[in-house]
């Protein structure tokens, strides 16, 4: 698979290559990176054809972004750049110096940003701050492609207002494409069906691993022709490599989200397929998708991508693959039990699913569950969540809606949150050998 082949994001005039440079790493994710080793990266991917680079203020409270424009900057003084670089980076953060800050000495997971905070800000203010900031630390004139960063918090504020000043952006010829990146699904698709963005950045929920993004998102993208680019298709780490250890979704991965991923290596490795090749190109497979993101912290990483992307997959491990995970996805059909509650029943809520669309005053849905329990609750539906222990709280659904979800005593659950009109799709994690669906 030719990591040079263009696609256009949605009715933009912005084409990228089908695979891009993720630069997360570049600001210390998990571990400090020389600045050499990021020059080298960048010099590397522009000679191979990965001409799309992604940043963010967030990537080391704009040390990432200080680094993509340093190398840019060396590389245009030397040979000049190819004519076809694409740059992105995101707005809706602010980063605010501060001595002390959440990234101070190593405390958080960007490992060599500044003493710093970064704050949402998603007004036509903020928004223009955060994209003046950014080309300042990039030494840029003009990016060619904005998202809306992970508006999880601030959907309707992001969908009425934000979203308005990135089209006039776009009208302006600021940018050239403009569109969300986000870690879930369901408010992406909010956007694509209300605002009609030209790009979807969407992280880890198309993966082989995680594939909720199938269920909506990329259906609506589809249909109203937008486009998907594909970021953590390695899962943070577990789709690399699963062992214990492992990183998913930022955080050490559970037993239960290993074992998914021993499997789906298990089949590859019977195939003599490398995981990470089929991780790597799985999310190309969807005709929406327009590009992934390999997020190379060195030469090297980078160069085993790129041989990754060349290995073949046969249909047959697909099938397999595709099987694999639609086992591990099926609900138990004798454990699983599905409860609604009114608009005015009180709630015993124990921890919170993240990143549900605002409708009704609602940002986010939450799973009832006994202190200590430490078999169903969180454990069964978000396998990432360990089980609740402290205090349960009450909270009252608000008005005008009813929320349903299902809870099962074993692992192998598909959540489904409905609130208003709107539906969200759970993660899904593997049932235990004993239970009785198998």
């Amino acid at each position: 698979m030719a990591p040079t082949a263009r696609r256009r994001l949605g009715s933009s005039d912005v084409a990228v290559p089908s695979l891009g440079l993720g630069t997360a790493a570049f600001g210390g994710l998990y571990a400090h990176v020389e600045v050499a080793e990021t020059e080298a990266v960048v010099r590397r991917a522009l000679a191979a054809g990965v001409t799309y680079l992604d940043t963010a203020p967030q990537y080391g409270h704009g040390t990432s972004e200080r680094r993509v424009g340093r190398a840019l900057a060396g590389l245009a003084g030397l040979d000049g750049l190819p004519a076809d670089v694409v740059l992105s980076t995101k707005v809706g953060r602010l980063v605010v110096p501060r001595p002390g800050g959440t990234e101070s000495a190593g405390e958080g997971i960007f490992v060599d940003a500044p003493p710093s905070d970064v704050v949402f800000d998603f007004s036509p203010a903020g928004l223009e701050r955060s994209l003046e900031a950014s080309l300042e630390r990039l030494g840029v004139p003009r990016v060619d492609v904005v998202y809306l960063h992970d508006p999880d918090d601030h959907v309707e504020q992001a969908l009425t207002e934000a979203f308005g000043v990135l089209r006039r952006w776009r009208a302006e010829g600021v940018v050239g494409a403009i569109g969300v990146g986000m870690n879930q699904s369901a408010v992406p698709t909010r956007f694509v069906r209300e605002c009609d963005p030209d790009v979807v950045l969407l992280a880890g929920r198309w993966t082989l691993l995680d594939r909720s993004g199938g269920a909506d998102l990329l259906p609506a993208c589809a249909e109203r022709g937008a486009s998907v680019v594909v970021g953590g298709v390695f899962n943070s780490g577990v789709l690399a490599d699963p062992r214990p250890g492992a990183r998913f979704d930022y955080a050490p991965a559970s037993p239960a989200t290993i074992a998914r991923a021993r499997a789906l290596s298990d089949a590859c490795e019977r195939r003599g397929v490398p995981l990470k090749a089929a991780a790597l190109q799985f999310p190309l497979r969807h005709p929406a998708v327009a590009c992934v993101l390999t997020g190379a912290r060195s030469e090297g990483e980078l160069s085993e991508s790129l041989a990754m992307l060349d290995v073949e997959v046969p249909e047959a491990l697909w099938a397999e693959l595709d099987a694999i995970a639609e086992r591990v996805g099926r609900p138990c059909p004798s454990r699983t039990r599905d409860r609604s509650v009114r608009s005015d029943d009180p709630v015993e809520y124990g921890a919170t699913f993240s990143g549900l669309p605002t409708v009704d005053g609602w940002s986010r849905a939450t799973q009832a569950v006994a202190p200590g329990d430490d078999e169903g609750g969180l454990s069964g539906l978000w396998p990432d969540v360990v089980p609740h222990s402290g205090p349960v709280r009450s909270v009252p659904a608000s008005a005008g809606s009813e929320h349903g979800f299902a809870e099962s005593r074993c692992r192998n659950t598909k959540v489904q949150v409905t609130v208003g009109r709107s539906t969200c799709t759970g993660k899904f994690s593997p049932c235990d050998a004993g239970c009785s669906c198998r």
